[in-house]
């Protein structure tokens, strides 16, 4: 009886540690991620994309258009900071076509 007592509790501390350890893993492993934010413009709004706290893109317009348009709401900046850290996210080319454009309702 005494033994089985022993190895009831070996074996108790031994899924305890292998719970702390997978735990601790997981709570340290880093989730490094790219995060985006709006800003307003003096005739809109813009967005960033940004890396461990470093602005990789700021886009203060709406690109492929001939005018130096900002985007009209903040909603709309956020729509193209999306697509394009999903873009970057699967290592794809950040550009952005018109089509892409139309796609998510910007108004241009």
């Amino acid at each position: 009886m005494i033994i089985n007592n022993k190895q009831c509790f070996w074996s108790n501390i031994q899924k305890y540690f292998i719970v702390f350890v997978i735990l601790l893993l997981a709570s340290c492993a880093k989730k490094e991620t790219l995060t985006t934010a709006s800003f307003k413009t003096n005739s809109g709004w813009g967005y960033t994309i940004a890396y461990k706290e470093k602005v990789l893109i700021k886009q203060s317009i709406i690109p492929l258009i001939s005018d130096t348009k900002s985007f009209e709401t903040e909603d709309d900046a956020l729509k193209v900071a999306d697509l394009v850290k999903q873009k970057l996210k699967q290592n794809l080319s950040p550009t952005v076509t018109k089509n892409e454009l139309i796609l998510l309702k910007i108004k241009l």
